[in-house]
């Protein structure tokens, strides 16, 4: 009876709610739109520059420049929701804004003008268009299958690229945009720069929660309403634009095809590629999401049919925009519908000319100001990203500092470009383009061409010891390279040897940490005590040997005046007569001798078995010092870089 009135009155249990990632979260429509409009402020002066430079070029009319305008936004935002939202196997499903691709910029102006400038040129580059937007949709799942080639060295530096090679053109408009408006000597345009760059600072620092998140759109809003009431603000193109238009397919006529038209422009798609599997990774980075060869192909394909439309309405090559990359870092809204309201608000804006014009009054300055802190902040997840290299290998530091270098040489003198080629120009005529396909020839060059020796972790430039050489070396000869890691007894190092072969360098860390912790009591007491004490007389005359000595000497311990050295003499006299081993401190690892002894101080206070541990920890971080001394001496790069800061000390 009990158990049938249970039955008929108990509930039926709740499904469990699956989880849903930030990305895939729909907010409320008001945030949606408030944050959508905040992308779109963010992207809109990039998004409308390449139709701008290219009708100059060509010398189109301005009817035509304001269709092409109402035709690339347009079409922007058709491409935004298909790369935010997705269907089938297009589109990657990350907050991600589409837009005009800069490197298609000078490829398209050569040939609009060889086709004799005007509409006709347009025809041609858009027939040039359709078919790389075909060529890189059918090619997005075999390009996506070279994934394995953009480890973290390789997309750490193409993010960075991106971020710190984009900043001069925030700058440019900080100081008045491009053209006869800039002019670098204006207070004013300092003033409105600087003061929406602080406002979104102030912004950041203060709120919490939704504020925060709109931080980009306050600060471009009150810029601009600043500038207005000061008269630099100009809205008279408001009322002479009209409240309707549609852009037609084939507006200019029926696209007109060219081989070479078409090669050149599938090369800038080829490009393009790896630009947006940069900008994919670096946003999967930012929203937290692994990114895979499926995420790549979707994204490609998204970005070759946004590129045929792009054809189709009078419009052009489409990638990721960096600038929103940055957005969506600094504001941390992850979820891509925003994005897809971003593109929707674009269509509008596509469709009502009046409502472009008002956003086109947003001034230069105002806006260079927000654009610092979004091209900034992509450079910032490049960093994180490169976090995860092992820059003890050296191949890493050359990849790295080469496409970076590469990069910043271009972007800083553009005119190099007019040195080669018309046909290379498309890869120097961009720092992103030229930095981007260096780090992916080198990381070919150094971890996947010719003999595959491994980073070199020890010697000395000339007599470089590699890994292969290290998982082939005898017992002694490990000993002998590995054993000053450790003062006294080499046990550790013995150990850590059995543990071969060695994956990478971290693996060879990790083998000496294993066999440091694995160890009985006895062994590692015995170790313990067989370092010297700290400001040791021995350890400055170099009794102890050559690794003591720069392990103290980094923090001044080595030359302490008399109040100091008695001190010191002190806390570890105490140290010895309570715990019964010397005090052991990774000097190194703190950043002042005065920080040193209120670690040491600090330590007096611990348990017996406390200490024990503590000791062990600190004798492991010496020994990865003391690696990093030879993976420096096996760098001719930072070994040099460590010369110079040796020198500087002395002088």
């Amino acid at each position: 009876m009990t158990t049938a009135a249970t039955g008929a009155t108990q509930a039926p249990s709740p499904r469990p709610r699956r989880s849903r990632h930030p990305v895939d979260e729909v907010l409320p429509a008001p945030k949606l739109f408030v944050y959508g409009f905040q992308h779109v402020l963010a992207f809109y002066a990039g998004a409308v520059i390449v139709p701008i430079l290219l009708a100059s070029a060509i010398d189109l009319s301005t009817e035509e420049l304001i269709h092409l305008i109402n035709a690339d936004l347009f079409t922007c935002g058709i491409a935004s929701i298909i790369q935010s939202v997705g269907f089938w196997k297009i589109g990657v499903r990350l907050p991600l804004l589409q837009g005009v691709t800069f490197t298609a910029v000078s490829p398209m102006i050569a040939i609009g003008l060889a086709a004799g400038g005007g509409t006709e040129g347009l025809l041609v580059i858009y027939g040039a268009v359709i078919v790389a937007g075909l060529f890189t949709f059918f090619v997005a799942p075999y390009f996506s299958r070279l994934i394995r080639f953009f480890p973290p060295v390789v997309t750490g530096s193409v993010i960075t690229i991106i971020g710190i090679a984009l900043l001069p053109v925030a700058a440019a408009d900080a100081v008045g945009g491009a053209g006869p408006g800039l002019d670098p000597a204006s207070g004013r345009n300092m003033a409105y720069a600087l003061g929406t760059l602080a406002l979104i600072v102030v912004i950041q620092r203060v709120f919490k929660g939704f504020m925060a998140t709109v931080a980009v759109l306050v600060g471009l809003v009150a810029g601009t309403l600043v500038a207005w009431v000061l008269g630099d603000a100009h809205f008279a193109d408001v009322s002479s634009s009209g409240w309707f238009g549609v852009t037609t397919p084939f507006y200019f006529g029926w696209p007109k095809f060219s081989v070479a038209a078409i090669i050149s422009m599938v090369v800038v798609m080829l490009i393009t590629a790896v630009e947006t599997t940069g900008d994919v990774f670096a946003t999967g980075e930012i929203v937290e999401k692994r990114i895979e060869r499926d995420d790549i192909a979707r994204a490609l394909r998204a970005d070759g049919m946004a590129t045929t439309i792009g054809g189709v309405f009078n419009s052009f090559p489409y990638t990721c925009f960096a600038e929103n990359v940055g957005l969506v870092r600094l504001t941390r809204v992850k979820s891509r519908y925003v994005v897809a309201m971003a593109g929707a608000i674009m269509i509008v804006i596509g469709l009502i000319p009046k409502a472009g014009a008002l956003v086109a009054g947003i001034p230069h300055p105002v806006l260079g100001g927000a654009a610092l802190a979004m091209f900034a902040t992509v450079a910032v997840v490049g960093f994180q990203t490169l976090s995860r290299v092992d820059f003890h290998d050296h191949r890493n530091v050359v990849i790295v500092g080469t496409s970076v270098g590469l990069a910043m040489y271009v972007t800083a003198q553009p005119d190099v470009a007019k040195a080669v080629p018309d046909w290379a120009q498309i890869i120097l005529g961009s720092g992103i383009t030229l930095g981007s396909i260096t780090a992916i020839v080198l990381n070919l060059l150094f971890h996947h061409v010719g003999s595959r020796r491994g980073p070199a972790v020890a010697g000395t430039p000339g007599s470089l010891i590699r890994l292969s050489e290290v998982n082939e070396m005898t017992r002694e000869q490990f000993v002998d390279t590995f054993g000053s890691l450790f003062q006294g007894p080499t046990w550790v190092v013995e150990r850590a040897y059995d543990q071969r072969p060695f994956a990478d360098t971290k693996d060879l860390r990790q083998a000496f940490q294993e066999a440091l912790f694995s160890a009985t009591t006895e062994e590692q007491l015995a170790l313990i005590d067989s370092y010297p004490d700290l400001g040791a007389e021995s350890v400055a005359g170099g009794d102890e040997g050559e690794d003591s000595l720069r392990d103290q000497a980094s923090r001044g311990l080595t030359r302490l005046d008399e109040k100091d050295h008695l001190e010191l003499s002190e806390l570890t006299r105490q140290y010895r007569e309570r715990f019964g081993v010397p005090l052991v401190t990774c000097v190194r690892d703190r950043d002042s001798y005065a920080q040193v002894l209120r670690h040491g101080w600090e330590r007096l206070n611990n348990s017996a078995s406390q200490e024990h541990a503590a000791a062990l920890v600190e004798i492991s971080k010496i020994a990865a010092y003391r690696f990093d001394d030879l993976v420096a001496d096996a760098n001719p790069i930072h070994s040099a870089r460590t010369r110079i800061v040796d020198v500087d000390q002395m002088a």
